[in-house]
Parts: C-alpha cells; sequence; structure tokens
C-alpha cells in the first residue's frame, strides 16, 4: 500500500466535516449520524412541537437538576434553561465527542454542563456534580438500536437517580423505550407527536 492511499480517508473525513459545520447545526447533527447512526435516532433534529408536548408535563418550579441523553446539537438544551430556575443545572450526557465539543462551544450558560460519557453511567455524572439525584431526565437515544443489555442498564440506571416525585421523559420512533420505562417506574403516560420527521411516541414514566 502506497503512502498516498492513507491518506485519502482522512482528507476525505475533513472535507465532510467542512461541508458539515458550513450548514451550521443541522451539519453538524447530520456529521455526527453519518459517524455514529446506530447511537442517533434521526438524521433531523426534534420539531418545535415535540420539544414543547415532552417538556410541559415538568414541574419546572421545582426543578434544580434537569439530565438529558443524547442531546445531539442540543435541540432541547435551550428550551430546557429556558424554563430552568436561575438555581437549577442542566447536565448532558453524550458518547459522540463531534456533539460535547460543539454544545461546549455554542452553549455559554453557566447552569450547562456537557459530559462526554455513557448514560449508563448517569449516578457516578450526577453525583461528580455535587448532587444525589436528578428531578428529570430526558432521553432521544434510539433504544431499538443500542447494543445487547445496554438500554436494559440505562433504564435502571435512570430509575435509581430520578428522586421521588421526578420523570423519565423519552421521545422515540419505537415502543421500546416506553416498554423499558415501564419495567421501572410506578407511573406512565404516554402521547403521539405528528408534527415531527418522523413522528413519534412520548412517554412520561414517573416514580411515585
Amino acid at each position: 500500500m502506497h503512502g498516498t492511499e492513507l491518506t485519502k480517508e482522512p482528507r476525505g473525513a475533513k472535507l465532510r466535516q467542512r461541508v458539515a459545520r458550513a450548514f451550521g447545526p443541522a451539519g453538524v447533527f447530520f456529521e455526527g449520524f453519518l459517524e455514529h447512526p446506530v447511537m442517533v435516532g434521526s438524521i433531523i433534529p426534534s420539531s418545535r412541537f415535540t420539544i414543547k408536548r415532552v417538556l410541559d408535563r415538568v414541574k419546572w418550579n421545582e426543578c434544580k437538576l434537569f439530565v438529558e441523553y443524547g442531546p445531539g446539537v442540543g435541540t432541547f438544551c435551550q428550551p430546557v434553561l429556558d424554563r430552568l430556575p436561575p438555581d437549577g443545572e442542566l447536565i448532558v450526557i453524550d458518547t459522540n465527542p463531534l456533539y460535547i465539543d460543539y454544545l461546549k462551544r455554542t452553549i455559554t450558560d453557566s447552569r450547562f454542563h456537557a459530559v462526554l460519557g455513557s448514560a449508563e453511567n448517569v449516578e457516578q455524572i450526577v453525583r461528580a456534580f455535587g448532587h444525589d439525584h436528578a428531578d428529570y431526565v430526558l432521553s432521544g437515544l434510539p433504544f431499538s438500536t443500542l447494543p445487547d443489555g445496554v438500554g436494559p442498564e440505562i433504564a435502571a440506571a435512570t430509575y435509581r437517580v430520578v428522586r421521588s416525585g421526578g420523570a423519565f421523559l423519552t421521545y422515540q420512533f419505537s415502543t421500546v423505550a416506553r416498554d423499558l420505562t415501564a419495567r421501572h417506574f410506578e407511573r406512565i403516560e404516554t402521547g403521539f407527536e405528528w408534527i415531527n420527521i418522523p413522528p413519534c411516541l412520548l412517554c412520561w414514566g414517573w416514580k411515585n
């Protein structure tokens, strides 16, 4: 193999990155999808209608810590920060360094913390920021395509980290997240948002 052959892929990757980032957040989101399609639920960020419906059930005056799994380019981040009280905090967790780097560069709110890691470790991450529990956890992770055993572990860890009276919020294109949530959380509410690409199933799992 010639030395020039070794550089073809990196050059192509750099060109793809420049093109994607030229399109702003949508480009970065699409680039992340191309790199890790199994870990990104859709190639298009959630609609404002989905965001509003998912977050409308949250009691924001009682929320001190909100956690999000798989924030992507921050589609939910600013709406959450806009609703959080001044002393609240938002921790987002993603395994894709592309998204974490983008969020750290673009969101300067002191209440915001972007963590490169796995949602399975949410308890340790929450404790690292000085909290015992989260009030609410939001997830857009594609539970139906996660490696075997990862989805159930995330659901179990989420139940442990959410305080009594708090909730696990999910928006999905299959029923897997809802079914996993129902294994642990005592009260389940569901909804459906048609104005989204594709339409998605919403679920709120409440911890009594």
